[in-house]
C-alpha cells in the first residue's frame, strides 16, 4: 500500500515521499481504516518540519485525521463493523490504510460529506475545548485572531448557543466577507485604518475577558492590548512562526494571564463521558449545517508534495484534503 512518510525533518513539500508499506494489522482495541479522504492540519505540517511539541521517530508516517471505512477489527472492538464509515484519528492517516484506536472512531451519518468528515474531530474539538478553557461566562466577550481558520470559524459558531460573544480579527478585508457568507459576524480586518475603533464599536466598550491567539509574533500583542482587566491570553497556535511579542505594560497593569493550550494534553483529562458529549455536539452541528467545515482544495494522495505546499499557503478558504 501507499503511505506518505518522511525520513528527515524539513519543509513538508520537500521531505515527504510516497513509499510502499506493508498493510498494517490492528492490535487489540484498534481498527484498520481504508482511507477515503484525509485532512492536512497545521500540526501535521509542523510535525513533519520538526517544529511541533511531539517529534516522531524517523522514518515516520504522516497525517493524523481522515475519514474512511473500517477494513479490519482488532480484538475486543465490538461496537464497529467492517465497512462502516468512520472519522478516525491515528498516526499515518495519509495512506491507503492506517491504524486508529477503535474507542475514538466516530461513526459518520449520511448527512455529513466525506469532505467534512475528513476534518470532523481535531479542529472542532479544539474549538469546543478552547471555549471551556477560556472560562468566559454567558454574555462575556472573547477576541480571537486567525478568525478565518478552521478553529476560529468553529469557535465562533459553537459560542452562539452558549451566549458567548466572539470578536474575530483577520488580516485581509476579503476574509470579512468570506466569514459573513458563513453566517459569522463581528469580524474586523486589522488591515483597515482605525480597526481598533471598530473593535470598540462592536463590543460597545465592554471588557474582553479572553483572547485566543493562533498566530504569535506581534499579533499576540495586539490581542493582549484589547483585553480587559485580569483578562487571559491563550496561545494555541504559531502560524507566524515567531515568538509572542507582548507588552510588559499590558501584562503588568492589566494583571493579565498568559496560558498555553494543547488539545493533546487537555483531551485525555476531559474523561470519556465528557469527550463523547463534545463529539456528539460536533456531529449534530455539522450534520445540521450549523457548523460548516470548508475545503480549499483536494489533491490525490499521489500529489502529497503539492498538497503540502498548498496547505502551507496563507489566505486559504478551507482545509486542503488528500483523496485516496
Amino acid at each position: 500500500m501507499r503511505s506518505a512518510s518522511h525520513s528527515r525533518f524539513g519543509d513538508p513539500a520537500k521531505v515527504l515521499e510516497l513509499v510502499d508499506s506493508e498493510l498494517p494489522t490492528p492490535a487489540a482495541g484498534q481498527i484498520r481504516v481504508k482511507m477515503v479522504m484525509a485532512s492536512i492540519h497545521n500540526h501535521d505540517l509542523l510535525t513533519v518540519s520538526g517544529d511541533y511539541g511531539f517529534k516522531p521517530e524517523l522514518p515516520a508516517p504522516a497525517g493524523t485525521e481522515a475519514v474512511g471505512t473500517v477494513d479490519a477489527l482488532g480484538e475486543g472492538v465490538t461496537h464497529l463493523q467492517v465497512g462502516q464509515r468512520v472519522a478516525a484519528s491515528g498516526r499515518g492517516s495519509w495512506a491507503d490504510y492506517y491504524i486508529a484506536p477503535g474507542a475514538s472512531a466516530v461513526p459518520v451519518p449520511d448527512e455529513i460529506s466525506d469532505e467534512a468528515a475528513a476534518q470532523l474531530v481535531s479542529m472542532p474539538l479544539s474549538a469546543l475545548t478552547l471555549l471551556a478553557f477560556a472560562g468566559v461566562e454567558r454574555g462575556g466577550w472573547i477576541v480571537q485572531n486567525a478568525a478565518n481558520g478552521a478553529v476560529g470559524k468553529a469557535l465562533a459558531k459553537f459560542a452562539v448557543p452558549r451566549g458567548i460573544n466572539v470578536l474575530g480579527l483577520v488580516r485581509r478585508h476579503a476574509a470579512v466577507e468570506e466569514l459573513a457568507a458563513l453566517g459569522i459576524g463581528n469580524i474586523v480586518s486589522t488591515s483597515d485604518e482605525g480597526w481598533r475603533d471598530h473593535v470598540t464599536a462592536i463590543t460597545q466598550g465592554a471588557p474582553i475577558a479572553a483572547a485566543v491567539d493562533g498566530v504569535g509574533g506581534p499579533a499576540a500583542g495586539q490581542l493582549l492590548s484589547l483585553l480587559g482587566q485580569k483578562g487571559v491570553l491563550i496561545s494555541f497556535g504559531l502560524m507566524s512562526g515567531r515568538p509572542l511579542e507582548l507588552s510588559a505594560s499590558d501584562l503588568i497593569f492589566k494583571e493579565a494571564e498568559v496560558k498555553g493550550f494543547w488539545l493533546a494534553k487537555i483531551a485525555p483529562r476531559l474523561g470519556a463521558e465528557k469527550l463523547a458529549s463534545l463529539i456528539s455536539e460536533i456531529v449534530q452541528a455539522v450534520a445540521a449545517g450549523d457548523v460548516r467545515l470548508t475545503v480549499s482544495e483536494v489533491f490525490p494522495l499521489s500529489e502529497i508534495n503539492r498538497a503540502a505546499a498548498a496547505a502551507a499557503e496563507p489566505g486559504r478558504k478551507g482545509k486542503v484534503l488528500l483523496k485516496a
